[in-house]
């Protein structure tokens, strides 16, 4: 009995190695980077901008509407949400450029000495421990 339970495990192994084989195979690959990053990056800017002037029109147009004054507060509310948008737009450019910062940061670092890469002067060497 023991000769054919060490076949089994055999099998099982080896079934276990083709299961794993064959998983590895389908197994969907890890999303990578797009190379359309900045075009999306753009359009995310452009899509704050013109929700910005849009809510701002809207909120305005709908107090002249209630008020029946003169297209004053469309106005108003218009640039405040042109400027709302543009706010918005620099806060998404300085995250996007944050991101950039800390990943060319994360490369420069080098792992073996676990120093940054910063200028060296020449007399550290020369230092006692």
């Amino acid at each position: 009995m023991r000769v054919e339970d060490q076949d089994r495990k055999e099998q099982m192994k080896a079934i276990e190695a083709r299961i794993a084989k064959a998983r590895g195979l389908t197994a969907p690959k890890p999303r990578a980077d797009e190379h359309y990053s900045q075009a999306q990056l753009a359009w995310r800017m452009v899509i704050e901008l013109v929700a910005g002037l849009g809510i701002g029109f809207g909120i305005g147009y709908g107090l002249d509407v209630l008020f029946g004054t003169l297209p004053i507060f469309m106005v108003l509310f218009t640039m405040l949400g042109l400027a709302a948008g543009v706010k918005t737009m620099l806060r998404s450019a300085n995250e996007i450029q944050a991101k950039l910062l800390a990943e060319l940061a994360e490369e420069i670092d080098t792992p073996d000495t676990g120093r940054t890469g910063t200028a060296r002067d020449p007399g550290d060497e020369n230092k006692g421990a």
